[in-house]
């Protein structure tokens, strides 16, 4: 009984272990709290691949965020009356689905971490990211720009907490911004977007029209 007492003593007063402790984040931009952001701790660690889809309908991806573990099988069904050619060129999984309709024979299985960019060969405007994690410790900020990380010991670097953050709009969408949060005070972030992308709605309006014909 003493020899347990005294080992749950020490473990308690070893530094850093059974250390876990809430990471509380706020991303900015220019104009305020900046959803959708992608934040995630840099520790790697055991994560079970997923069954996953991004399916096309009305000339675009749904969605157009997805974050997958590495090693998930991603399905590519096409739900339009046209045909797509889906690929990718980035280094974390380049790939072409030559033009097809309905699905595509089997899924594309993403084994690198990174960040993947889709694009369809036959309609330009149409865009979508993957991004493949090796951490369970990752999400997106809500509509306030927040997110809560939970970060334990191995997460550390000299007392200060490494994360990563990428959004869609970032001048390089290939690679997130790494930074560093204190664990021990909620953390203010800010980032460099690049202006929203202009739509022509009138174009779209008339596509729709001639898909209906």
């Amino acid at each position: 009984m003493k020899a347990v007492i005294a080992l749950c003593v020490a473990l308690l007063a070893a530094p850093g272990l059974l250390w876990a402790k809430d990471i509380r984040i706020t991303v900015r931009d220019a104009n305020g709290p900046l959803a959708g952001v992608v934040v995630a701790l840099t520790g790697a660690e055991p994560v079970k691949p997923v069954q996953a889809e991004i399916y096309q309908k009305d000339r675009q991806f749904h969605p157009q965020l997805l974050i997958v573990p590495v090693g998930s099988r991603v399905d590519f069904p096409n739900r339009d009356n046209t045909q797509h050619q889906v690929y990718s060129f980035s280094p974390a999984k380049p790939f072409n689905l030559k033009l097809y309709a309905d699905r595509p024979d089997a899924p594309i299985v993403f084994d690198k971490p990174g960040i993947v960019e889709l694009g369809c060969n036959i309609h330009d405007r149409m865009q979508a990211f993957i991004v493949v994690t090796s951490t369970s410790d990752i999400g997106q900020t809500d509509a306030d720009g927040r997110i809560t990380l939970s970060a334990e010991a191995e997460d550390m670097v000299d007392g200060r907490v490494p994360v990563t953050l990428w959004h869609p709009r970032l001048a390089d969408t290939t690679h997130p911004v790494k930074r560093t949060v204190d664990p021990n005070t909620p953390a203010d972030l800010t980032l460099e977007l690049t202006p929203e992308p202009v739509r022509d709605n009138a174009l779209d309006r008339l596509q729709r029209r001639f898909q209906d014909l």
